[in-house]
């Protein structure tokens, strides 16, 4: 039997994730960014602290080493991704944004071989390969023409570090996922994330004229940690559940395609030619990565 309700939870999981470029992009545009991101993780931990208090009646306990794992899962996939995301989205336009955090597949692979000590295959290789074409074409000179951001390789720089810190985000995530729920691993990593925020916060809370901000400003805010911090995360929890990991996978190649549909159809943004070759080879690394079948791989040896 056919796992629609699965197939649909991972689908729409995506193309939430994919929204959160131009959410971004959007709150950039008038609130500071430490300030808008601690404010969309109070949000979302509204909604992940009672839904998990409900579920599992108590806050779960967490080993010592578990608590480092979530601390530097919150740092890296919280913390250092809303800081290069909001910035890199004020220097480079949202389309490709929406290419280069797709490349987050081929910068795990490579973690797994650095940091995990995981062989890599051909394919994988060749995946890693298409990726970095494609992020070396949204930014060739004469090729990548027409409507760019303000600072297109700055800003293009700093969202290959959201694609780093997302990369690192599932990598650490492995590590506490047969100790704590899905749930719980996203309530204990949104309040951390609010923590390292609330610092920054509070100070451009202190210069920031909070009547001079519309109330459309403070819409991709709600949205951002009610659908995409929280919703997204469980969605896709809940269909991976239900399916095999490999099938799951297949689902990761939304993403680029709601950032740019959306970045199109939201923000009024065009497609160059440099769009659609660095979208082809970011899309081709995808499917080496998770579509083809690659060898059993066995621990690097000395």
């Amino acid at each position: 039997m056919i796992p629609w309700r699965a197939y649909v939870a991972l689908a729409l999981a995506q193309v939430l994730v994919g929204s959160l470029v131009v959410t971004a992009k959007l709150m950039t545009a008038a609130l500071p960014v430490f300030l808008a991101s601690a404010l969309r993780s109070i949000v979302g931990l509204a909604i992940l602290l009672p839904l998990l208090l409900w579920r599992e009646g108590r806050l779960p306990r967490v080993r010592r080493r578990d608590g480092w794992y979530l601390f530097w899962i919150a740092f890296a996939g919280m913390f250092l991704f809303s800081v290069f995301l909001l910035y890199g989205l004020r220097w480079t336009t949202a389309v490709e944004g929406g290419i280069i955090t797709s490349a987050s597949p081929a910068v795990l692979g490579l973690i797994a071989w650095g940091w995990m000590g995981e062989r890599l295959g051909p394919v994988q290789a060749a995946g890693i390969a298409f990726t970095v074409v494609g992020l070396v074409a949204l930014n060739l000179p004469g090729l990548a023409a027409g409507e760019r951001g303000s600072l297109p390789w700055l800003g293009n720089l700093l969202i290959v570090g959201v694609a780093i810190t997302e990369a690192l985000f599932s990598a650490l995530g492995k590590q506490v996922s047969r100790a704590l729920s899905p749930l719980a691993i996203a309530t204990y990593v949104t309040a951390w994330g609010l923590a390292m925020f609330a610092p920054f916060a509070l100070w451009e809370a202190l210069h920031f004229d909070f009547s001079a901000a519309p109330w459309q400003a403070w819409v991709p805010v709600v949205y951002y940690g009610l659908f995409v911090g929280a919703g997204a995360f469980l969605l896709w929890y809940w269909g991976l559940a239900r399916v095999p990991a490999g099938t799951a996978a297949v689902f990761l190649g939304l993403m680029p395609i709601s950032a740019v549909a959306l970045s199109v159809a939201v923000l009024g943004e065009r497609l160059q030619w440099s769009h659609l070759a660095g979208a082809a080879g970011v899309l081709a690394g995808i499917a080496c990565i998770t579509l083809l079948p690659e060898p059993p791989r066995s621990p690097r040896g000395p």
